[in-house]
């Protein structure tokens, strides 16, 4: 981000016509933004506290990185997010109470309250923003910013004076850095790459839990191993895999174990996973898809699906 600030502060940049400081700046925001989600996946490690696993100082030291990476380099206030995704890894794949995705049966899609049958109807103009709502709107599961819906029922007031105190880092980074550099780099240097890093978060958590034979559970027939096995590896390329620190390619086996294997070891302990999966007969309750062509599967399959499933693919 430093490198992006001088680029777009030299004298040579500020020389080129407007097209050609589009043309030199958009790559490098894609760039700034990619190292951002890479940053982002470690700040999902502090989440699950598999940063630092010591006894004594292990939550302090989960929680600064998480700070670091989440509310400061990403602007996402970091516990109001570990907050709710936890309650998505409890629940994954529920069709009710699922959090992270808010899931609709396709069959029933004419009885949508209106407001969700317009958010479906402009999927495609809001699929830019759509990590900005969830933050700010809070939906589906409740505001990480402003505090409201479902994701704090039950919360003691010093889990949301913790909040709270990532949100002002949040708001802190931000201010200084538009400060610092005024409206309109900031929205260059900082906006743009946040954008990026968000159409990175969203397609890959989507991707993750949507495939051709997914399938969701009710309260009656959902356990938690059977949401985690149809949550889906995702191979985006050697070298994406590995710089995100394998988040797409062994997400199966995060989800679950989520609090026991951190990012370094995602990689070992899926191909593990596999081969004894395999040894036992079970070889096909494990989803692998490969998925070089990332960017057009979002849009395709965001388009086509949304957030609809199927009536028989609810397992009641």
């Amino acid at each position: 981000m430093s490198f992006l600030h001088a680029v777009v502060t030299c004298d040579a940049y500020l020389s080129l016509p407007h097209l050609g400081q589009i043309a030199l700046v958009a790559p490098l925001q894609v760039l700034t933004g990619f190292a951002m989600w890479c940053t982002w996946c470690i700040g999902h490690d502090a989440g699950h506290g598999t940063i630092s696993k010591s006894r004594e100082h292990g939550g302090t030291i989960n929680r600064i990185v998480g700070e670091v990476c989440h509310s400061a380099i990403c602007l996402t206030p970091f516990v109001p997010w570990r907050l709710s995704h936890r309650k998505h890894h409890l629940n994954h794949n529920h069709l009710e109470r699922d959090y992270s995705h808010q899931w609709y049966v396709r069959e029933e899609s004419d009885d949508l309250h209106p407001l969700i049958g317009l958010a479906h109807s402009t999927r495609m103009l809001l699929f830019p923003f759509l990590y900005f709502f969830y933050l700010v709107a809070g939906v589906p599961d409740g505001g990480h910013v402003f505090f409201y819906g479902r994701m704090w029922d039950g919360h003691s007031p010093r889990e949301k004076a913790d909040a709270y105190a990532s949100v002002i880092v949040s708001f802190v980074t931000a201010g200084a850095l538009w400060h610092s550099m005024g409206t309109s780099d900031f929205a260059v240097v900082c906006m743009g790459p946040w954008m990026v890093m968000s159409f990175w978060l969203f397609m890959v958590t989507y991707l993750q839990h949507h495939s051709s034979d997914g399938r969701l559970y009710t309260d009656d027939t959902f356990t938690f191993e059977r949401g985690a096995f149809e949550t889906v590896d995702r191979d985006y390329g050697t070298w994406v895999n590995r710089m995100s620190h394998h988040m797409m390619d062994g997400h199966v086996v995060h989800h679950l174990f989520f609090t026991k294997v951190p990012h370094y070891r995602l990689e070992a302990a899926t191909a593990a996973l596999r081969e004894g999966m395999t040894e036992r007969g079970l070889g096909h309750m494990y989803k692998r898809v490969d998925t070089p062509d990332y960017s057009q599967e979002i849009v395709r399959q965001f388009h086509d699906n949304w957030f609809f499933i199927d009536e028989d693919r609810v397992v009641r």
